[in-house]
Formats: C-alpha cells, sequence, structure tokens
C-alpha cells in the first residue's frame, strides 16, 4: 500500500508543508496561525522573497514582532522591502538608542517618499532621545518653507511638554482645539499626565474639564494623587504616538492593510500608548478577525482613561463573536461597579435586547435614564427605555417614556417615528399618530421606514390614493426591507392588485422573521384577512 502521509516530525520540518499550512490558515483568516506557519516555513528557506513578503505581513497584522523582523531584515537582503518595513527598523534603532542609526532610517524613509512628510517630526523626536540637536529648530526648519502640518503642530506642543516648557506647552496643545473633538481629548490627556508628572497636578486637572469618562477617570486618579498613564516623555512615545495619528488617518481613506501595519508598530514602540490597541482592535475588527481584535485589547490596562471605552468595545466584540453570555456578563461587571455610568447600563440593556429579554432590558434602561439625570435626562436614553418597554408587552409604561423622548426632543424624526408608529400598532389615537409620523417625514423625507409609517397611517385611514404611492416610494428606499414589502403588499391586495400584492408578499418573506414569514405565507396561501392582516 502506498504511504499516504508523513509523520508529524517530517511535515514540521518540511518548508512547502508549513507554507500550505500557513496558506490555508491564511485563506480561513487565521492570522495568528498563518504567522506560526510562514515563521517555520521562513526557517527552512529565509532566501525565499515571495514566502519573506508574507511572513511579514502576516506577522504584522499577528502582532508578531520577532517574525516581523526576521521577514523585513530577509526582504531588505532581496532588495524588497517594502517603504512600510523601514519604519519597523526605526523602532528597532530606538529601542537600542542607536540614534545614529535612526537618523539614517529616516532618510531612507524620506528617499522612498511615502511617509516622507513625517520626517521632521520623527528627526525631532530622534533629537530629543538623542539630546544633541533642538528638536524645535528642526520642525521650525521645516515650517520656514511651508505651512506646519497638523503631525508638526501636534509634536510641537508634545516635544514642548516633554521638554519641561510647560507654559508654552499648555498653550500650544490648547492651540489644537481644531483637530476634533476624540484627537483633542487624547492630547489634553497627554499633556494632563506630563504635567502629573512634572508635579503640576492643578495645571492637570484644568486640561480636563469635561464629562467624558475618560476625563472622569483621569481626574479621580490625579486627585488621589497618582501617575496618571499617557504621558509622552520619549522619542519611543513621541514616534510611536505619531504612528497612532498616521494609522487611523491612512484608515479613514480604506486603506486598512496599511493602516494595520502602522498601528501594530505604534503598538511596537508604545505598548502604554491605549490609543494604539484601541485602534488596532478597530482595524482588526473591520476586516472581520474579531478574536484578534479582543487580543489587541488586552493591552490596555485598567488604570487607564480609556479603559472604559474599551471595556465596551469588547463588549460588542464579544457579541459579535457569537459569545452573547459572555458579553451580558461583561457588561452586568460594568454596569454593577461602584463607579458604574448611565453608558455602562445602556450597555447592559443593549445586552438584554439582543438576547430578547425585553424586561430585563427595560430595567437597565430604566437605571440608566435614573443616573443620567431622570426626567432630565437625554431623549435617547428615554427612548430606550421606551422601546425596550414596547418590547416587552408592557404599553402602559412604555408611551409615557416614549411622550417623554418626544416632548424633550420635538424635532427628532426617530423618536416622533417611534411614538407615532407604536400608537399605530395599537390603533390607538390616530389623528396623534398621523400628526407625529408626518413631522417625522417632514424632517427626515429621505428615510423609508418614516415613508413606510406615513403610508401605513393613510392605509389604516383607508386612503388607498394615498397610501399606495407613499409605501411605493417606501419599497424604492428599501426594496428588501420585509415590512415595508408586506404593508404594501396589504394595500395593494386591498385595491384589488392581487397578483401585485403576492409579488410584494414573496418579497417582503425573503428576510422576515418568523412571527411574520408565518403571517405571510398564510396570506399567500389564501389572501388577505382580519387575521392576516400586518399589525
Amino acid at each position: 500500500m502506498p504511504v499516504l502521509a508523513v509523520s508529524g516530525a517530517a511535515e514540521a520540518s518540511n518548508p512547502l508543508s508549513d507554507y500550505a499550512r500557513a496558506r490555508v490558515a491564511d485563506a480561513s483568516g487565521q492570522i495568528g496561525v498563518a504567522a506560526e506557519g510562514y515563521a517555520s516555513a521562513l526557517s527552512g528557506a529565509p532566501f525565499d522573497e515571495t514566502l519573506a513578503a508574507r511572513a511579514y505581513r502576516r506577522a504584522v497584522a499577528a502582532g508578531d514582532r520577532n517574525l516581523a523582523l526576521r521577514a523585513a531584515q530577509s526582504l531588505q537582503a532581496a532588495n524588497a522591502l517594502p517603504p512600510d518595513g523601514e519604519l519597523l527598523f526605526l523602532i528597532e534603532a530606538l529601542e537600542d538608542g542607536d540614534w545614529g542609526e535612526a537618523r539614517r532610517v529616516v532618510d531612507r524613509i524620506e528617499e522612498q517618499g511615502l511617509f516622507s512628510s513625517l520626517a521632521p517630526v520623527m528627526r525631532a523626536w530622534i533629537a530629543f532621545g538623542a539630546d544633541d540637536t533642538d528638536p524645535l529648530a528642526i520642525l521650525d526648519a521645516e515650517s520656514e518653507e511651508s505651512s506646519p502640518s497638523i503631525y508638526e503642530r501636534e509634536h510641537r506642543a508634545l516635544l514642548l511638554l516633554a521638554m519641561g516648557r510647560y507654559e508654552e506647552g499648555i498653550t500650544a496643545t490648547l492651540a489644537l482645539n481644531d483637530v476634533g473633538p476624540p484627537r483633542f481629548l487624547r492630547l489634553r490627556l497627554a499633556a494632563a499626565a506630563r504635567l502629573v508628572q512634572a508635579r503640576r497636578r492643578d495645571e492637570a486637572l484644568a486640561f480636563l474639564p469635561g464629562d467624558s469618562r475618560a476625563e472622569r477617570t483621569a481626574r479621580a486618579v490625579i486627585e488621589r494623587r497618582r501617575s496618571l498613564p499617557g504621558a509622552i516623555d520619549s522619542a519611543a512615545d513621541g514616534i510611536g504616538e505619531l504612528f497612532v495619528r498616521l494609522a487611523a488617518d491612512i484608515n479613514r481613506q480604506n486603506a486598512s492593510a496599511l493602516a494595520l501595519t502602522v498601528s501594530r508598530f505604534a503598538t511596537f514602540i508604545a505598548p502604554d500608548n491605549s490609543v494604539g490597541w484601541f485602534v488596532t482592535s478597530g482595524i482588526l475588527n473591520q476586516a472581520d478577525q474579531e478574536q484578534a481584535a479582543l487580543l489587541a485589547l488586552d493591552g490596555v490596562g485598567n488604570r487607564d482613561p480609556f479603559y472604559s471605552d474599551v471595556q465596551d468595545m469588547r463588549v460588542q466584540l464579544l457579541a459579535e463573536t457569537d459569545e452573547p453570555q459572555a458579553a451580558l456578563e461583561l457588561a452586568r461587571e460594568r454596569a454593577e461597579a461602584r463607579n458604574a455610568t448611565a453608558a455602562d447600563w445602556q450597555r447592559y440593556g443593549e445586552r438584554y435586547a439582543a438576547l430578547d429579554l425585553y424586561d430585563e432590558a427595560a430595567e437597565a434602561y430604566g437605571r440608566a435614564v435614573t443616573l443620567a439625570g431622570g426626567d432630565d435626562a437625554p431623549w435617547s436614553a428615554w427612548l430606550l427605555y421606551g422601546g425596550a418597554l414596547l418590547d416587552a408587552d408592557r404599553w402602559d409604561e412604555s408611551r409615557p417614556a416614549l411622550e417623554r423622548a418626544v416632548e424633550l426632543a420635538p424635532n427628532q424624526p426617530i423618536a416622533l417615528n417611534y411614538l407615532g408608529y407604536a400608537l399605530l400598532e395599537r390603533r390607538e389615537d390616530l389623528e396623534t399618530a398621523e400628526d407625529l409620523i408626518r413631522r417625522a417625514s417632514e424632517l427626515s423625507p429621505d428615510s423609508a421606514s418614516i415613508t413606510d409609517s406615513l403610508g401605513w397611517v393613510y392605509y389604516i385611514q383607508g386612503d388607498l390614493e394615498r397610501a399606495i404611492p407613499t409605501l411605493e416610494r417606501a419599497a424604492r428606499g428599501e426594496p428588501a426591507e420585509p415590512t415595508i414589502n408586506e404593508h404594501l403588499g396589504d394595500a395593494y391586495w386591498t385595491a384589488g392588485r392581487r397578483r401585485d400584492a403576492r409579488f410584494a408578499w414573496q418579497a417582503a418573506l425573503v428576510s422576515a422573521d418568523d412571527e411574520a414569514a408565518a403571517r405571510i405565507r398564510q396570506k399567500l396561501d389564501i389572501g388577505l384577512t382580519a387575521e392576516t392582516a400586518s399589525p
């Protein structure tokens, strides 16, 4: 009999077998397994350029720094190193404190062009680390030729603080309020952390006046006279922050592979920078690498100001990876923590709602409303609370909650439509329902779901002349939406257009849930009756 397999030891030492296994893992999205396979294969064939290129990309994606460096060295020897590979060699030079090599790497980066605009910032941080040249003079020389880039403005502020020029650094940081709220928050937190290092706690607190969870957490840490994570006080920290910003910017341009590479490099050089891990996790999640995205979040410590935001992301990722109970348990832990916020209870309610446990969801959302200010809580909190009560068949409690949402936000189409349609489903107060839905439609005329509600109002009132064209317009906006197609089918049937009705119902059946699908099948069998009518 012919031999059909080889021993595990022989197979493991065969670069071709390792490469084949790695390719299979790669194709199935198992980047960690793929990286291990490429590592084994590369050991047996260190000069294979194609293998080295695949190993490099998968190692970076999986966060395997040692393999990424080995592969990059192989590619460099073959004159096939991609431009981003130089960033990895820059990281190595910085960690070795080899400032001369770091400068030579930056020279190569500038020559290659892709990242040349970042060279002045890199050189400034290298000068700071080497302590042999004025870092700010490097940025000044660049700005003499053109207006400073946003990167240069940000890093001037960070360098001033790192250099102990606190008053100038504070002024420069506050002048960055045009970078957008999330980025400005990160820069303010970094500035506050540096000021805490300098025992300038009052000035650090003044940097954090907002009510975001990150700011509240940071203020609590400062007030307890503890160190605040996030300071940027070294060349590695500064260039790591540059990579974080660059990765986020690249990702917004839909270049996710390059964005992931740069964000991973940020975690290599500045593992204490929580935003680097957060950005890396987000990019991995976009690439459907949920497990790797979850692992990336482990890089953020529980003392970090962004820890609560990271935990929110972890809950969401657990839910997306078919671990709803784990997501619910983590959300419960967050909600029952001593410093829990309305947002924590809202997240807890979302997890219950995802499991169709609407009574429990309503209780959690109700707690969120209380923590958010009760009657003065945001309209969105009241809407979620009222919606969960509605799903739990507690209409008498739901209606006043939804009415409060509308009272707080009379120009929010989603709140108007939600209450209007709830009244319509129960055939209560139809004049009020029509008024609410009409106002919602005027505010959001392109919303297919609101247009459907308006058409359904007309239908319930017996006005087929207005109902059918309105429902047809809704169906054109969302041609696969089952509720819209079922409503349209009911209207067609009532108007005597039986063939059109069956066509609309068939379209609705494609994606209808179980309860609606059973009702639609009955209509397809026997037509529209009082028992089979849409609610």
